[in-house]
């Protein structure tokens, strides 16, 4: 019940004052909801968020207030939640960093938060990193981080310049954005690396990939580096699941997983040299795709198909020339370079190499997954597990360069260039929202009019009571209780 002369909230919505009874009577009066009025009308998605679906609040013609809502058809809770998380991301990401920084400042406190923003493991005699269990703090930290980052970015830069170059339609303004943060990523992150494997012994030299294995220190950059980018795929899996779904969901799933193993299983084995390099290989290719996806939906065709004729030259030959020389490497040069032995976990474990035990299951080259001190061996089963799945991945290439095949053969046709993986939606007509106004419904209560304190009301209120005559008639229209039972929502006459 409102204090103030203005429509009382009521359910979450605005209602309109109702008008006034007669006379009070001592009898419990519940309130009386009027019969909701429904109106439903289509409207697309485009323009501001706050007003892409017609007012929230609309005045009736008898001065009742009705309520906008919007319409879902069998939202299953998995979408309910997804479409709650995918409009609170900002909010929750940026609000658990602000607590993070804000327990960090508690001197108690700073010995556990500080992990989420540090490199652990430092060995001061060296200068670098080890690895062990509390990387995972960091990879937290920066898949919060990134969650945040991109639907900020989306909301507050991309989506504005993408309405700002005439991109009116919900779905379009999405795409472009998704696409937009992808190239601003894979732009830092693709540098970053390169930046690495060019200031590397290994630099365009396959051999030295494998040489001072295992080095189970890396320096600053190079943690920080594998750690960032595993929290990115790791997130990836969360953005795949709450946006729209594309045709080969399922393979970007199944690509993701192959990935975060690959990118962990190199971390925690001492193989970020090759890891490095695969992921300098791949992120070229994904910095001219979404470029070209932005070109089209700005409305630069031509520059869209140049754009995607540079994304084929480069996926052509960073990830089946230059991977697949790669794999030839783990084939042919780390059995002979490296040798089927095992170490100890110490960080001069080149100093106490042995043969690989005999008289243990294969489970013991699992080990080094989750145990910073556990041996690491290499064999051929090693060997042939990682080049299996880097294998799986040139295979899930290989079905995607054909389907870019099929779009460059309809660009030399004249169709223009156009991603053959849309999602499940963009073949067909955007979907519009049903829309349903309805009277705003007051809360119904049973109240007895002795039970209500009048004077309190008025104190909260700032109701002043007129001065009482002699006879003690109220004039009409003042009357204390009239305007109370008006505003709970009464609108019955009462005799």
């Amino acid at each position: 019940m409102s204090d103030s002369n203005e429509p009382t909230a009521t359910n979450g919505t605005d209602v309109a004052d109702r008008g006034h009874a007669e006379a009070p009577s001592p009898s419990p009066i519940p309130s009386v909801a009027p019969t909701p009025v429904r109106r439903t009308v289509k409207r697309d998605y485009a323009g501001e968020k706050e007003t892409m679906n017609g007012p929230l609040y609309m005045q009736a013609s008898n001065n009742v207030v009705i309520v906008r809502r919007v319409k879902r058809k069998g939202e299953s809770p998995w979408k309910q939640l997804m479409r709650w998380f995918v409009e609170n991301q900002i909010g929750l990401s940026f609000n658990l960093i602000a607590l993070l920084f804000l327990a960090h400042g508690m001197p108690r406190a700073r010995e556990h938060t500080g992990k989420y923003f540090s490199l652990a493991y430092h060995n001061p005699e060296t200068g670098k990193y080890g690895i062990g269990w509390d990387d995972g703090y960091l990879i937290l930290f920066c898949m919060v981080l990134f969650t945040g980052l991109r639907a900020a970015t989306m909301e507050y830069i991309l989506a504005p310049f993408a309405k700002a170059n005439g991109i009116e339609k919900r779905k379009d303004l999405t795409r472009f954005s998704e696409q937009a943060w992808l190239l601003v990523y894979y732009s830092v992150f693709w540098t970053l690396g390169l930046y690495i494997y060019c200031d590397s012994p290994y630099f365009w030299n396959l051999r030295a990939l494998w040489t001072d294995w295992p080095n189970r220190e890396v320096s600053g950059l190079m943690k920080g580096y594998m750690l960032a980018q595993l929290a990115f795929w790791v997130q990836q899996v969360l953005v795949i699941n709450i946006e729209e779904r594309r045709k080969d969901y399922w393979q970007m799933l199944t690509h993701h997983f192959v990935t975060i193993s690959l990118m962990y299983g190199s971390y925690r084995y001492g193989y970020t040299r090759v890891g490095n390099l695969i992921l300098v290989l791949m992120d070229v290719v994904d910095l001219f795709l979404p470029a070209a996806k932005c070109l089209k939906y700005l409305g630069y065709s031509t520059l869209c198909d140049y754009m995607f004729g540079i994304f084929m030259v480069s996926w052509f030959f960073a990830r089946h020339v230059f991977y697949l020389m790669v794999c030839y490497s783990v084939w042919a040069h780390t059995i002979p370079i490296m040798g089927s032995k095992c170490y100890n976990g110490s960080p001069d474990a080149q100093a106490h190499s042995f043969d690989p035990p005999q008289d243990r299951s294969p489970y013991y080259l699992l080990e080094a997954l989750w145990n910073s001190e556990a041996i690491v061996c290499y064999n051929e089963t090693v060997k042939w597990t990682f080049l299996s799945m880097l294998l799986f991945l040139q295979g899930l290439a290989i079905m995607w360069f054909s389907l870019a095949i099929r779009v460059a053969l309809r660009t030399l046709r004249g169709d223009g260039a156009d991603d053959p993986r849309s999602d499940d939606e963009a073949d067909e007509e955007e979907e519009e929202a049903e829309v349903v106004y309805e009277e705003a419904q007051p809360l119904e209560e049973e109240v007895g009019v002795d039970e209500l304190d009048l004077k309190n009301w008025e104190r909260r209120a700032g109701v002043k009571r007129p001065a009482t005559t002699a006879t003690g008639v109220s004039l009409p229209g003042h009357s204390d209780r009239k305007e109370l039972l008006g505003r709970i929502g009464c609108e019955k006459q009462v005799d």
